[in-house]
């Protein structure tokens, strides 16, 4: 049965609280989930339960995953609601936004049975395995090896730049399996308990004085056999495809309208809307933040249809990175000699200093832009490789 507009309206209205109608301030005001999540208000728990009552943490999901059983149309439609007055994602997961779609479409019966309802209740959280010391933008040189011991496999190796990995309670990891084979065919994709004896983290701190990244480390760990995801060799199909998911994800951060209407507060704040060179300059970002949001929400209703993303993320990906660079550049420039303020504690609301210097990053994580422009060139402009 297909969602009635004002009926969601309605439902969005009396259930989301003024509290969880605001842009988030850092990462106290999401809620990841996990097995050591605390909520850091009533208001965060209960916008989280009333949602995960109607299945809208993962609204497009399989009912039987914990999902509403949504159109890929309705689950849109109370997206565009939940924008239009400002409401939180109620749950946030690396397990919503890149492992569930790519269990959905490669998982066995039991692993969807197993770990999707757990993701969509926000009692595991997910970290990505993917970066290595010597496999950054080369990923496929990876060399994270797990032996074949029968009824497991023996991890061992490393991974750099795994956002959250001391908070995460599971990690999606791209391993060697064949080392005879050619690189993309020789990688395995296997899902592994961070509590597993042999699993360690060590946190990475930015230029911004903090950091989600940590190294993972893995010492002759033990993973079992149905862990893996896909064919044995061919987890570079599922990486490929998980891909996907995390490129549109980081574009969906460059798009993110809150960050367009913050700095028309941050100019009346200081004054500077005074300024005719700063007013054209607000102008532009958001006619780029709503031109780059209409063009992502053009892609995936072409998905609903029946498409795929493909290549189509590294432009999404690429657009949503430099537009949210743009965009803190112009933050700094509003916040004028405050903006040169900076002491890596303070609320990020405060300290544009520390935003500015984070998204820096953003065209390193998934895939770097030199990367996303060179699969562009090659994939959607067919252009010749010299």
């Amino acid at each position: 049965m297909a969602l009635d507009r004002d009926e969601i309206r309605g439902w969005l209205e009396r259930n989301c609280p003024a509290e969880m109608r605001a842009p988030p301030r850092g990462d106290e005001d999401i809620c990841w989930g996990g097995r050591r999540w605390v909520f850091h208000s009533a208001a965060q728990k209960l916008w989280f339960e009333r949602c995960l009552a109607r299945g809208f943490t993962v609204p497009a999901w399989p009912k039987e995953y914990g999902g509403a059983g949504l159109p890929r149309d309705d689950a849109d439609m109370l997206n565009q609601e939940m924008r239009r007055i400002g409401a939180r994602a109620p749950l946030t997961s690396f397990g919503i936004s890149m492992l569930g779609p790519a269990l959905l479409a490669f998982g066995t019966p039991e692993q969807k049975a197993t770990h999707l309802p757990r993701i969509a209740r926000g009692e595991i959280r997910w970290c990505q395995g993917y970066s290595e010391p010597g496999a950054g933008s080369d990923l496929a040189s990876l060399r994270t090896k797990a032996e074949d011991k029968g009824d497991h496999f023996l991890v061992n190796g490393q991974k750099i730049w795994t956002s959250y990995a001391d908070k995460a309670d599971w990690i999606f990891c791209l391993v060697r399996t064949n080392r005879d084979a050619k690189k993309q065919l020789g990688i395995s994709f296997l899902l592994i308990d961070m509590a597993t004896p042999g699993v360690s983290t060590k946190p990475i701190v930015l230029i911004s004085g903090k950091s989600p990244f940590c190294e993972t480390f893995f010492d002759n760990v033990v993973a079992p056999k149905e862990n893996l995801v896909g064919k044995l060799d061919r987890g570079w199909d599922v990486a490929k495809y998980l891909l996907t998911h995390e490129r549109e994800m980081i574009a969906g951060g460059g798009s993110n309208l809150f960050d367009s209407h913050a700095l028309d507060k941050a100019a009346a704040k200081g004054g500077r809307i005074a300024n005719p060179i700063l007013r054209a300059k607000i102008a532009e970002a958001a006619v780029d933040t709503y031109a780059s949001d209409a063009t992502r929400q053009r892609y995936l209703d072409e998905i609903a249809g029946g498409g795929e993303l493909g290549a189509r993320s590294a432009q999404l990906k690429y657009d949503g990175t430099e537009l949210n660079k743009r965009r803190h550049e112009l933050t700094m420039a509003l916040a004028g000699a405050e903006g040169l303020y900076f002491d890596g504690n303070r609320d990020p609301s405060q300290d544009v200093a520390e935003g500015w210097l984070r998204s820096k990053g953003n065209s390193i994580e998934g895939g770097t832009s030199e990367v996303m422009l060179e699969i562009v060139a090659k994939r959607l402009l067919e252009l010749p490789a010299d």
